[in-house]
């Protein structure tokens, strides 16, 4: 959350900025649905049934305790900002990220994807342009373990207790084409490709796929 709260700031800081040093200057802030992709690796993680519990096992080997990894997939949110200086090159960021955390095996996972980076509008018009993206940031993965614990049978709780995060560099390309339905509000859908280092530990690929609708609001434009 703090990539997104520090996304928010920045967009919130430009949008007072911006506008006043060139008429030409557009600020963008917008909220993004979508989903990404990758396939499982087809490891496997032992339960905590399992006396080598939360320890790497082989799938179809006879162990009863082993459960699969997942693919990634599912629901993600986002939230993104840009400045385009020029009518044609600017610069921006964006985060997104699963609000719900999903199975992995035995554990609980979260992902999430943070970028940054520069802008080139190479057609506009009034009512739709081209945007092309390209720029660097980071892949998290988030791990947790989900504990029942009872005193007797009248008190339980269910508690989420981190185990770890999985960190790694990315390289982002991104392609979009962005809808003004009036001189402020647009809608915009994008197709992302995050080449992850060392991602292939947690999924299939270092290749991720993303798609996203996003939803925005215009400062400064014309």
């Amino acid at each position: 959350m703090k990539y997104t709260i520090g996304l928010l700031s920045l967009t919130f800081l430009l949008s007072f900025t911006a506008p006043q040093a060139s008429a030409q200057a557009r600020v963008d802030f917008n909220i993004g649905f979508g989903t990404a992709f990758d396939a499982t690796n087809n490891h496997g993680i032992d339960n905590v049934n399992s006396t080598n519990a939360f320890n790497s096992c082989a799938l179809n080997t006879g162990d009863a305790f082993c459960q699969g990894t997942p693919g990634l997939g599912g629901f993600f949110l986002g939230f993104g900002g840009d400045a385009m200086i020029t009518p044609r090159y600017g610069f921006g960021g964006e985060v997104s990220f699963q609000p719900s955390q999903s199975s992995y095996g035995p554990l609980q996972y979260r992902q999430t994807f943070y970028d940054f980076n520069g802008i080139y509008e190479p057609f506009h018009t009034k009512r739709v342009s081209l945007q092309l993206q390209g720029g660097i940031g980071g892949a998290v993965t988030s791990f947790g373990i989900n504990q029942n614990q009872c005193v007797g049978t009248a008190v339980c709780t269910n508690e989420d207790e981190s185990v770890g995060n999985s960190k790694h560099f990315q390289e982002h390309v991104g392609a979009a084409i962005q809808l003004n339905l009036t001189n402020h509000i647009f809608v915009k859908p994008q197709f992302d490709y995050h080449y992850i280092d060392g991602f292939n530990n947690q999924f299939s690929s270092n290749s991720v796929p993303q798609a996203t609708l996003w939803v925005g609001y215009s400062f400064g434009r014309e």
